[in-house]
Parts: C-alpha cells; sequence; structure tokens
C-alpha cells in the first residue's frame, strides 16, 4: 500500500485585512504606469494576493478626470477590487473615500505615504507627510470615517522617514492602528534612500513588534519567492508586498502562492513563453485604453527590458520592441526571435527597475523644522495637490 505524501505546511495563514481575506498573502505594490487593469490580470492568471490599481490623487477622483475614473476602474471579475489614493488635505481625501465607497468602486483602499519621488515630495506628500504627525492623523481618519459605513478597510502604506535622522514609521503605525487603519504595510527603506541600497528589514521585525492589532506587512528587495521567504522568517511580517521585482514577471505570482503554500515548484519560462505573455500583455493594453493601439504600445514599450532580462535577444530587436507601435509590428518582430531559447538562469533574475542613488528629499520651505502644521503650510497644502499628477 502506498502511502500518501504529506501535505505541504503553509508558511503563512491567509492575510486578513478587515473583513478582506487574501488567501495567499502577497500584495502588489501600486506602480505609476504599471499596474494598470492590463498588468494587473496577467498576475492574476498567475497567482493570488491583492493587486492594488497605479495611484491616484484625491483632487482627481473629487473632480472626476477621466483618466481618474480609468486608473480605479476593475475587470468585472476583478476580486477583491484595490486601489491606492494620494493626498495631502484631509477634507480632500474623505471626499474622495467617501466617491468609492458610495458608488462601490473598490473593496479595499491603500493610503499612500511612501512615494518618494520630487514631485510629491516637495508637495509635503508620499514619504515626507508622516512627519507633519497631525496631519498624518487626521488624514488616516478621514479615510477611515469615510470608507467604514461601507465595511471596506483602509490600510497605510509608508517608508521609514524622511531619512535617518527624521525617521517615523513607528509613532506613524502606531497612530495608524489607533486611527482604526485594516492593516500597515513599511517599505523598509527612507525617502532619501529612493530606491538604492539593501532594504533594512530589521525595520520591519521593529515594525511588527510594535504592532499587534493589526497585519504588518513587508515590501523592498522581493526579487524572487525565496526573498519572500526570507523576509517572513526575519521579520515576523504578516504579508509581503512586492513591487520592481514583478516587473516584466508577472510569474513571480505563481513562484509566491507556491513558495507560501509550502511547495518548490518555480516558473521558469523560455523565451517562447516570455514572447507569449507579452503579446498577451500588449493586447490587454489595447483594451485598456479603450482600443487606442499606439497608446497601447507606447505604454507597453517600458516593459520590453524586464521581460528581455537575461534573454539572448540582439540590440537590433530590443531596439524595434523599443519603438513598436501596432500589435502586428509587435507579434511580427517577437515571431522573429528565437523562441526555443531556455530559461537563461541568474540572468534573468535580481534587480529591475528603479535604482538610482541616495538623495537628499524635497520638501517643502521649512517642513523640517517642527512636526506641527502652520497656518500658512497648510493653505499651501491645499493648493499643492492640484500639481500633482496620478489621474
Amino acid at each position: 500500500m502506498t502511502v500518501p505524501a504529506p501535505a505541504p505546511e503553509r508558511l503563512l495563514p491567509p492575510l486578513q485585512i478587515g473583513p478582506v481575506t487574501v488567501d495567499t498573502p502577497v500584495v502588489l505594490a501600486p506602480m505609476a504606469g504599471i499596474t494598470n487593469a492590463a498588468f494587473r490580470r496577467l498576475c492574476r492568471e498567475n497567482g493570488g494576493g491583492l493587486y492594488v490599481a497605479e495611484m491616484v490623487t484625491s483632487r482627481a477622483l473629487v473632480e472626476r478626470t477621466p483618466e481618474s475614473m480609468r486608473i480605479i476602474a476593475h475587470d468585472p471579475d476583478e476580486t477583491p477590487r484595490s486601489v491606492q489614493v494620494y493626498g495631502v488635505d484631509p477634507a480632500t481625501i474623505g471626499a474622495a473615500v467617501k466617491l468609492i465607497a458610495e458608488e462601490d468602486r473598490a473593496d479595499h483602499i491603500d493610503m499612500n505615504f511612501g512615494c518618494p519621488v520630487p514631485k510629491v515630495t516637495r508637495k509635503g506628500g508620499g514619504a515626507v507627510l508622516p512627519w507633519k504627525r497631525d496631519l498624518f492623523r487626521d488624514i488616516v481618519r478621514a479615510a477611515v470615517k469615510a470608507a467604514e459605513p461601507h465595511g471596506i478597510p483602509v490600510t497605510v502604506k509608508m517608508r521609514k522617514g524622511i531619512d535617518d535622522d527624521h525617521l517615523t514609521y513607528l509613532e506613524a503605525a502606531k497612530t495608524a492602528e489607533k486611527q482604526g487603519a485594516a492593516a500597515v504595510a513599511l517599505h523598509a527603506r527612507t525617502a532619501a534612500e529612493y530606491y538604492s541600497g539593501t532594504a533594512d528589514w530589521s525595520a520591519i521585525a521593529r515594525l511588527k513588534d510594535a504592532i499587534r492589532t493589526i497585519p504588518v506587512l513587508g515590501n523592498g528587495d522581493i526579487w524572487a519567492a525565496e526573498d519572500a521567504v526570507e523576509m517572513a522568517r526575519q521579520t515576523g511580517c504578516d504579508g509581503v508586498v512586492v513591487g520592481r521585482g514583478c516587473m516584466g514577471r508577472p510569474w513571480l505570482f505563481a513562484d509566491l502562492q507556491a513558495a507560501f503554500e509550502g511547495r518548490s515548484e518555480r516558473v521558469r519560462p523560455g523565451l517562447g513563453h516570455v514572447a507569449d505573455t507579452i503579446y498577451r500583455h500588449g493586447e490587454l493594453m489595447v483594451g485598456h485604453f479603450d482600443d487606442d493601439e499606439g497608446r497601447a504600445m507606447r505604454e507597453i514599450r517600458k516593459h520590453m527590458a524586464w521581460y528581455l532580462k537575461g534573454y539572448p535577444v540582439g540590440g537590433e530587436t530590443r531596439r524595434s520592441l523599443g519603438l513598436v507601435e501596432s500589435l502586428a509590428e509587435l507579434r511580427g518582430i517577437l515571431d522573429s526571435m528565437d523562441l526555443t531559447s531556455p530559461y537563461p538562469g541568474d540572468g534573468a533574475e535580481g534587480p529591475r527597475g528603479r535604482q538610482g542613488t541616495p538623495r537628499q528629499p524635497s520638501c517643502p520651505d521649512g517642513w523640517l523644522d517642527t512636526q506641527d502644521i502652520t497656518p500658512d503650510l497648510e493653505e499651501r497644502l491645499r493648493e499643492a495637490e492640484l500639481s500633482v499628477s496620478g489621474g
């Protein structure tokens, strides 16, 4: 008699974010120009998780700009539906969240306090905002209050702080917990570090020790499923957030699901599989942009280097893909490659996307002088929302 092999042991339980259960404790980080509905579908088809749409500004939502409505649109079968909202004014944030909730446009709302991009931080937003502790508290409170009657959980994504001399994550996370946030996620870098160096996973462990009533998610330097497992082991986090590591690799979510379910199999695609994925991505992009094939091809060009990292594809072919203008042209270029090429191993692994070097964050004048908000700064913050893109 053959004795069946024991079932693999799950490494982490499902992630519970308020009433939302995520069977695989993995979150796709919102990335501008990347995590639209087309890319989210590719990721969902590979594995389980929570897939967050691109960041949208609260002002744009309140004004119902066409692009903001496109950003928060989801496929009919996409569940749970997740959006990320950015803003620096509590009243506008509250109005934006109310719109999303009352019109049933999402099942989960994340708040952006992690963006290190200068055009955001110089207006007092993103990763520098938690320094103004009362403003941070009021924004989280406004979002939770607007979402709560509709049973929609609000989460907070942040960085360690502005720089090593202005760390905010522990105090901010405790504030978010107190104001009713359903989870907190930490990208374990400061704004000054941008995407450089190595993420400080020890900060995630400290945050997990400090926050006891809601899940803590870790983000930073997850390039492979093994990285996610190691982060969970080192930090005790309840789940992981994956950003740059999945660019050009939507199959990473299959690896992550297998890893957290205790299984060893991993996706190692040959060039033929990669080419098919690129073409499907292109088709989905055309649909996402209402059959505007030109715009869809312009948007997908940035993905080509990520998809082809490590594969034996010549420079001329890569240049052609970087200028592709139609689905027919895309198909022709892809078919001209040696689609029998196997997975290149380590060459396809590792960092991708933005890295750069450390830089002093751009902040509003006098921002670091005090953690309080002056009347003059409060007025400037309201005006700032009008000049930040994201819908």
